[in-house]
C-alpha cells in the first residue's frame, strides 16, 4: 500500500481542474465578445425530460425574486419576453445592467424584461441583484431556469415572441438587442 507521501494528489489536480473550467467559462462567457448565438425553430429543451418544451409550457415555471417574493413566468404570457441571464461576478452584465433598464423602460407595457440571476452562490445573487433597478430580477442560484431555457453561459439573452416561441438565444450586444425587440413589437 502507497503511504501518503506516495499517492498522487487527487484534490489538488480536481481543484486545479475546476479552476481551469472556472476560468474557461469566464474568458467565453463574460468577455464580452459576442457568440453567433442560436435562434431555434422550436422552444428550449425541458430540464426534467430533456424533451423540447411547447412555447406556453416555458413560461410555466415558478421561481424567487431577489428580494424573496414568488415570480410566476406565466404571468409573462402575451407579450413578448427578454430574459437576461447574467452573473454577479461577470464584467460583461455589470456593463449590461444599465443598458437592459434603459430596455426595459423603453418598451414597458409593450415587452417583459426579467434578469435571471445565477453561477454563484444565492446570497451573491440577491446582493447584486438588489441594486438592479427597473424590472425583475429573479435568483437562480440553483440554476432551474437557466437549465429550462438552456442557457450555459452569461451573458446571454433569450427573446421570446408573443406567443412565447424563443426568437434568439445567446450573447447580443446593446444595438442587436434593441433592434430584436423592436422587430417584436412591430
Amino acid at each position: 500500500m502507497k503511504t501518503t507521501s506516495e499517492r498522487p494528489n487527487v484534490t489538488l489536480r480536481t481543484a486545479t481542474a475546476s479552476g481551469l473550467l472556472v476560468a474557461l467559462v469566464a474568458v467565453n462567457g463574460c468577455s464580452g465578445t459576442p457568440s453567433t448565438g442560436t435562434t431555434p425553430a422550436t422552444a428550449a429543451p425541458d430540464a426534467a425530460t430533456g424533451q423540447t418544451a411547447a412555447p406556453a409550457d416555458l413560461l410555466n415555471f415558478t421561481a424567487r425574486t431577489v428580494t424573496g417574493a414568488t415570480f410566476d413566468g406565466r404571468r409573462l404570457a402575451g407579450k413578448p419576453v427578454v430574459l437576461w441571464f447574467w452573473a454577479p461576478w461577470c464584467a460583461t452584465c455589470r456593463a449590461q445592467a444599465g443598458w437592459v433598464s434603459a430596455l426595459a423602460e423603453k418598451y414597458a407595457g409593450k415587452v417583459s424584461v426579467v434578469g435571471v440571476g445565477g453561477l454563484d452562490a444565492s446570497a451573491a445573487v440577491r446582493d447584486y441583484g438588489a441594486a438592479l433597478s427597473g424590472f425583475p430580477q429573479l435568483d437562480d442560484a440553483n440554476g432551474r431556469i437557466w437549465t429550462r431555457f438552456g442557457v450555459i453561459v452569461q451573458s446571454s439573452y433569450v427573446v421570446l415572441d408573443a406567443a412565447g416561441r424563443v426568437q434568439f438565444q445567446g450573447y447580443l450586444d446593446n444595438d442587436e438587442l434593441d433592434r430584436r425587440v423592436a422587430q417584436l413589437v412591430g
